[in-house]
């Protein structure tokens, strides 16, 4: 007799939860936990988990249970056990009966890290190390610092506030044409009485708190002040409590749902200030540092409230007059720039960060400024500068000298009012530069000349973009800010008839569209900590939207990330990401308006900020761009620039998957504990050797010691090698061929940590610097392992020793045999590429010390992990950047 189980399930329709709440029965759910169970014991078999479950069910039918008699979460484990024992599964069974263990002290761990007695949905999905990042830094606390809301409830606070975002822009209320007029001091009079609001009003089954009800009343302001509202606010507030815009329920839990299923998360100040008193969402903000000191002490207070808020600060510190200059006023001796950069780094160190952290900035001086060996030597020894990244400008004139000019003559000048200084030899200057990022991993180079290639901003503005966020990969004029949100990447897959899986490009463009619309809403949402960002910002509307998970995401496709079939499909995620963006932006402008200044820009004329469009063949487009460009000058377009690719640390910790485009970073990595040591593994490497019959601890111990890579080892198979590459794993010069290959597509820029391992030379830094201008990067930092005197721990075992080499990529050799023209720069990335480092410059390579105390974990005191740029704790979450 054929027992028929689709009867069986219908006749089981609820579970009974452990804290006592009815909910749908799953069979899918016994179905994983067997699977996991088979996992473990090297037998990998979904079919015999489908059996074994429909063994389950057949069991608590016999045991009584029913829809009206539903069995509890635990009485279906029992039922588990005993139908893996009696049907000869004993080994499955140990497994099982071993993960329910753990999945029960999983339960009490996370419970103890968010000082809950129960777990909502949201805790229950999200593993152990998302929940400590989520409890470390996001999650509100009282005044006794105890944690008072649960993951579910930040997410929901988050998107309650973006969607409200959207309600303004409901065509009840709003008109795009304008020229209405309202009284907005009758709305300014409820930001008094904020207190009497607090959760008075409901979209659908959402309350708005009152920090809601007061970014629904600045929205309302800011429109209202443009002749846009309709009504008056008193007319908004009788539609909301008639229940008039409970249809964008639904658009908060499309909000909601992108952050609690990971496929997307907004840059760090916004789920840390979303629907708080704060209500600060920006990660990037720009300073302008004029020669006057009035303007100097405004800066710096503005800075000060910027920290406070949660954000970093970028500022060009080069229209300050050099040091030994006479200042006329007084007669005095000028200071010089980095004076000023210790005022804002000790103004850093004093404002905690929103209470969560310090804040970060980026100092930058343009290489024809006359302090400029000064400022790049200036981090060359420890504990200068901390709070700071630097980064060199440089300009097309000094990069004629250096690659086009024989002699390398090269005229520093005044910033008073440019005229010449001295002269130095421009090749000696980025041989200075290259060694002192060699050394120290600082400073970084930012190339404004290819920053303004395409800025069609710069006509509206009245000048070239000249600073960047803290991270180097935000360019922005003074009192901008940017609202940066990345895409996991790693999540928008599914499965083939084969088990194998593929990207899912329907849904990349859904999500895409999503959350060009939250980054949208955040600008308007946004409490922004001085008036003048609130106005420069809407000026522009600039937005980032990036991706995260890139690694992982090419490890589910089997695609070596640093393959010519790696480069043409991140070459096409990013083409993606910024045409759909634009495109959504240009339904925006339709909707609800352009930006401000779109008319005074070069969007009228029909230029765009993506180099791919102009650099690549048009034969290599997938997006029909000129399509895009007649829509944006026939309806504006609704945000200056849309795509960042931002470092995503602690975010790609709580998306648990890779950061931002970076490779892994290590697939195995170690960590002590007073009973021995303890592995972190790469979730999707950890199945594949499950899989395969070749996890065990020994072999994870062995990869650790081999700098996280599976490089060389003759335990792992070839083709298991071929795809799991890490950051070590590729040459130098590919990471800037990756870099690259994003660039080209990417409105904004890029944040990417160039790794070097330690035996490269100064010399090879400095080609990579050429080789970076040559790809068309905005920006360079590079990191050679072990070059920090404070460096971050950047081991991945105690006994971590590199037992292979690595090589450029073909497809890199290929690029700089067709593409590379000019001989100079040629000569040199060859040359580097052959290069070993001299013994005499071995010498001098830092010998790797104990851990220092700046090398710990300020928040946890675990050691730190660097990438992306930045200092992340693997632990808690504790991160160097604003944005992730």
């Amino acid at each position: 007799m054929t027992t028929d189980f689709s009867q069986i399930e219908s006749s089981i329709i609820d579970v009974k939860k452990r804290d006592g709440r009815i909910t749908n029965f799953n069979k899918e759910k016994i179905t994983n936990a067997i699977y996991k169970a088979l996992v473990a014991t090297g037998k990998a078999d979904r079919k015999i988990a489908e059996d074994l479950t429909n063994g389950v069910l057949n069991k608590l039918i016999q045991q009584g249970f029913s829809a009206s008699h539903p069995p509890s979460v635990e009485d279906v484990q029992d039922m588990v056990e005993s139908t893996l024992i009696e049907k000869g599964y004993g080994e499955i069974a140990k497994s099982y009966i071993l993960y329910r263990h753990e999945r029960r002290k999983v339960r009490e761990d996370k419970m103890k890290v968010l000082n809950a007695k129960s777990l909502d949905n949201v805790a229950k999905t999200f593993d152990l190390n998302c929940l400590r990042v989520l409890a470390s830094r996001y999650l509100m606390r009282n005044n006794k610092n105890e944690i008072i809301e649960s993951p579910g409830q930040m997410f929901e606070r988050v998107a309650v506030l973006v969607a409200l975002g959207d309600i303004m822009y409901d065509n009840e209320v709003f008109s795009r044409e304008g020229g209405i007029t309202q009284d907005t001091e009758e709305a300014k009079k409820y930001l008094a009485k904020l207190d009497d609001f607090d959760y008075k009003f409901k979209i659908g089954n959402y309350y708005l708190n009152k920090w809601h009800f007061r970014g629904l009343i600045n929205h309302y302001v800011y429109l209202a002040s443009k002749g846009q509202m309709k009504k008056s606010f008193k007319e908004v507030l009788t539609l909301l409590a008639a229940k008039k815009f409970d249809n964008y329920a639904d658009r908060i839990q499309e909000y909601y749902s992108l952050m609690t299923e990971q496929e997307f998360l907004p840059n760090s100040p916004t789920m840390m200030n979303a629907g708080g008193r704060l209500g600060q969402l920006s990660a990037c903000f720009v300073l302008g540092m004029p020669d006057d000191m009035g303007d100097i002490m405004k800066s710096t207070s503005d800075a000060a409230l910027i920290f406070k808020s949660g954000g970093g600060v970028g500022i060009n510190y080069s229209d300050l007059r050099h040091e030994g200059d006479i200042v006329a006023s007084t007669s005095g001796v000028a200071s010089g720039p980095v004076s000023f950069m210790n005022i804002i780094n000790t103004v850093t160190e004093v404002v905690k960060q929103g209470g969560k952290r310090r804040g970060a900035n980026m100092g930058i001086l343009e290489v024809w400024h006359p302090d400029i060996e000064k400022f790049i030597t200036n981090k060359t020894e420890a504990g200068i500068l901390e709070n700071f990244n630097v980064s060199v400008g440089i300009w097309e004139d000094f990069w004629s000298a250096v690659v086009d000019s024989s002699d390398g003559k090269y005229t520093l000048r005044s910033s008073k009012d440019r005229s010449p200084i001295r002269e130095i030899n421009a090749h000696q200057l980025i041989d200075l530069i290259a060694l002192s990022a060699w050394k120290s991993a600082e400073p970084g180079l930012i190339f404004f000349d290819n920053i303004n290639k395409y800025n069609v901003f710069a006509k509206a503005r009245g000048m070239p973009l000249r600073a960047t966020n803290p991270c180097g990969e935000q360019s922005l004029y003074p009192y901008e800010s940017c609202n940066l949100g990345s895409i996991n990447l790693a999540n928008l897959v599914k499965r083939k008839a084969d088990g194998q899986f593929e990207f899912d490009w329907q849904r990349y463009e859904e999500t895409i569209r999503k959350t060009t619309r939250f980054l949208d809403n955040v600008i308007d949402m946004n409490h922004y900590p001085v008036p003048e960002i609130d106005t420069a910002s809407k000026e522009s509307r600039r937005i980032g939207l990036g991706v995260m998970g890139v690694a992982d995401l090419l490890y589910k496709l089997r695609i070596p990330y640093n393959s010519k079939e790696g480069y043409e499909f991140q070459s096409k995620l990013a083409e993606a990401l910024t045409y759909y963006s634009m495109e959504e932006s240009v339904a925006l402008a339709r909707s609800r308006s352009e930006f401000d200044l779109c008319s005074k820009t070069e969007y009228p004329e029909g230029k765009i900020p993506v180099a791919g469009y102009y650099e690549k063949p048009k034969a290599e487009h997938y997006y029909d761009w000129d399509a895009l460009i007649t829509n944006i000058q026939k309806h504006g377009i609704r945000n200056v620039l849309t795509t960042t690719v931002a470092p995503t640390g602690t975010l790609s910790m709580i998306a648990d998957c890779t950061n931002g485009m970076e490779p892994t970073f290590a697939l195995v990595f170690e960590k002590r504990v007073t009973v021995g040591r303890f592995f972190y593994t790469n979730k999707i490497f950890e199945q594949v050797l499950r899989e395969n019959g070749l996890y065990s601890d020994e072999l994870l111990a062995k990869i650790a010691d081999n700098y996280g890579s599976v490089r060389g080892l003759p335990e792992i198979p070839e083709w298991i090698q071929n795809i799991f590459v890490t950051a070590m794993d590729i040459h130098w010069s590919d990471h800037l061929m990756a870099q690259a290959t994003w660039q080209e597509w990417i409105g904004n820029a890029i944040s990417k940590t160039i790794n070097m391992p330690s035996d490269v030379s100064a010399e090879d830094v400095k080609a990579a610097y050429l080789l970076a201008h040559e790809l068309g990067l905005k920006g360079i930092t590079v990191y050679r392992d072990g070059s920090r005197h404070t460096q971050v721990l950047h081991m991945t075992s105690e006994n971590a020793e590199k037992t292979f080499d690595v090589s450029p990529s073909s497809h890199l050799r290929e690029y700089i045999t067709k593409s590379i023209k000019n001989q100079y720069v040629r000569s040199q990335v060859n040359k580097a590429l052959e290069l070993k480092i001299p013994d005499e410059q071995m010498m001098e390579s830092p010998i790797k010390e104990e851990v220092r105390e700046e090398r710990l974990c300020p928040t946890c005191k675990n050691n730190l992990v660097f990438v992306e740029g930045c200092s992340i704790c693997i632990e808690c979450g504790y991160s160097g950047c604003t944005s992730g």
